[in-house]
């Protein structure tokens, strides 16, 4: 036990600094380093360039020296993916040199957060790493270009259409990562202030924070922060960061109760025990509101009736697929075990239809509710349609081969 304290005690924090490229990362990390109280900082870098420049702009003024700090260069892949077994094998190598008291690593701008952040939490099986003896994920920074974001946000374009992705089949949209990175994240740095007028700054952080209500938010200029905010804070939690993003906290809440804030700023959830018609369904998506800024949730197709639709939207990118079967339909014994340990799914189960149901959460500016709704309802089921065969109905989303074998188990529900 005492040993076991010991080891406790000595485990060396982490903080990862995420953002799309540009955001000003290394700005941030530069200053870190210059005021640093006297930390001992092991720094990870990982860059996509050809040439290190990160690297270079952290050697020329990033004032660090062999006897005190340790720079490790990792290039021509991300950190995310492809250099995750390097990662790990160098924050094991650091924490066990026992010569620091702090790892700070940069991600490349193309680098999800969550898979990061999983490498800190969970023993690497295959490679017999548990950087959980060693180490502490202390803090998840997110630095979003205050200047650049509704550009990047409503760009369309994706990794590969700007020569940033890891590789030819990396097909991400820009907007997609974006996403991500704000979604999961303890600190929100909103970097490049001073080139966006007031108003708008205000605007941007607003509708930031409705979309990452839990994260702290730091507005910084050329990247000066106080280094107190993302070293040593104690914020990570794997559970609440992952349930952080502001869709998650709507559908969670114990009422959906709308809110419109300063700068028409709102939200709300559409949920209906009705499936959709997938061709009226695909016609209004095709004509998608603009002032809807993120949509996120799991609807109920009636040709699909087995299986939940996972459906998000973030700026020009829409996006749905399967998320896995319904519940109801299930064999019945799986059905009552199921039932049987989830009180709350028991609690709101259909006589008919089970857990079918489509619940999504709408955040924008200026959302115009009845309208959504109105035109929501207009895709689902007619009377006509519910008594009739489902299987028959005209569906023009994508069928990935193998996904949906059985057309016919899309038939009414018994």
């Amino acid at each position: 036990m005492k040993e076991a304290r010991n080891l406790a005690q000595t485990k060396i924090p982490v903080t990862v600094l995420s953002g799309y490229l540009g955001a000003g990362k290394t700005t941030i990390l530069n200053h870190v380093l210059n005021n640093r109280n006297g930390l001992k900082v092991a720094v990870i870098v990982n860059d996509l360039s050809e040439v290190n420049i990160d690297a270079d702009l952290i050697r020329d003024g990033g004032g660090l020296s062999r006897t005190e700090e340790k720079l490790v260069e990792m290039s021509n892949g991300c950190i995310c993916c492809t250099l995750r077994e390097d990662l790990l094998r160098e924050v094991e190598r650091l924490a066990k040199e026992g010569r620091f008291d702090y790892i700070l690593i940069e991600s490349t701008g193309i680098s999800e957060p969550v898979p990061v952040a999983q490498t800190f939490s969970y023993v690497d099986e295959e490679m017999g790493i548990d950087l959980t003896r060693f180490c502490r994920l202390d803090t998840m920074v997110t630095v979003v270009d205050a200047y650049r974001f509704w550009h990047d946000f409503a760009s369309g374009e994706t990794l590969l259409e700007r020569k940033q992705a890891a590789g030819e089949d990396d097909t991400r949209e820009v907007v997609d990562l974006l996403i991500d990175q704000i979604e999961f994240c303890d600190v929100l740095v909103l970097n490049k202030c001073d080139k966006v007028e007031p108003d708008k700054l205000d605007e941007l952080e607003r509708l930031l924070r409705k979309l990452q209500p839990r994260a702290r938010f730091i507005r910084s200029v050329q990247g000066r922060i106080d280094p107190a905010e993302i070293l040593n804070t104690g914020l990570f939690d794997f559970e609440e960061a992952s349930r952080s993003a502001g869709w998650i906290r709507e559908l969670e809440a114990p009422a959906h109760t709308p809110e419109t804030e300063e700068y028409g700023i709102g939200s709300f959830v559409y949920e209906r025990v009705r499936p959709f018609h997938p061709e009226r369904l695909m016609r209004w998506i095709n004509e998608w509101p603009e002032s809807v800024v993120r949509a996120k949730g799991v609807m109920w197709l009636a040709t699909r009736n087995d299986i939940a639709q996972s459906f998000s939207q973030a700026g020009p990118s829409i996006q749905m697929g399967p998320a896995g079967y319904w519940v109801a339909a299930l064999p019945k014994a799986e059905q009552a075990a199921i039932l049987r340990e989830e009180a709350d799914l028991a609690g709101s189960w259909h006589p008919v239809y089970g857990d079918r149901i489509t619940q999504v959460v709408f955040i924008g500016i200026g959302l115009d509710r009845d309208r959504i709704e109105a035109g929501l309802d207009d895709c689902l089921l007619t009377e006509e349609e519910m008594a009739g065969d489902w299987s028959r109905l005209s569906d023009p989303f994508p069928q990935a081969p193998g996904e949906w074998a059985e057309p016919a188990s899309a038939s009414r529900p018994q």
